[in-house]
Parts: C-alpha cells; sequence; structure tokens
C-alpha cells in the first residue's frame, strides 16, 4: 500500500477546499484510485498475455 506521500499527486487533484470531506477520505479515494489504475494496468497484461496465446494457438 502506497503512503500518503505517495499519493499526494493524486490527492491535489481531487481535493477541494470547499468540501466537507476531510483529508482522510481523500487520502482514502487516492489509494481506491491508485489501486483501480494498478488492476487496470495488470488485466491489459493478461489480456495481451491471453491474445498471444490465442495467436500461438491459431499459428499450430
Amino acid at each position: 500500500m502506497k503512503t500518503k506521500q505517495e499519493l499526494q499527486a493524486i490527492i491535489d487533484q481531487i481535493a477541494s477546499a470547499d468540501s466537507p470531506v476531510g483529508m482522510d477520505a481523500v487520502y482514502v479515494h487516492a489509494l481506491i484510485l491508485d489501486r483501480l489504475t494498478d488492476m487496470s494496468r495488470r488485466l491489459e497484461q493478461l489480456e495481451r498475455e491471453v491474445q498471444q496465446i490465442r495467436d500461438a494457438s491459431r499459428k499450430s
């Protein structure tokens, strides 16, 4: 899990001085967004690998 400091760029993007949401909630949201981004990257990699396997089996 990343630290709050590592997620500061995301926090800065979603934080609002006018928002009633506290910084802890913003941190949690940043963690969620970071994790979803990571999961998306991993899924894309798996999809590429599956496609490579399919392509290889078609050539056989």
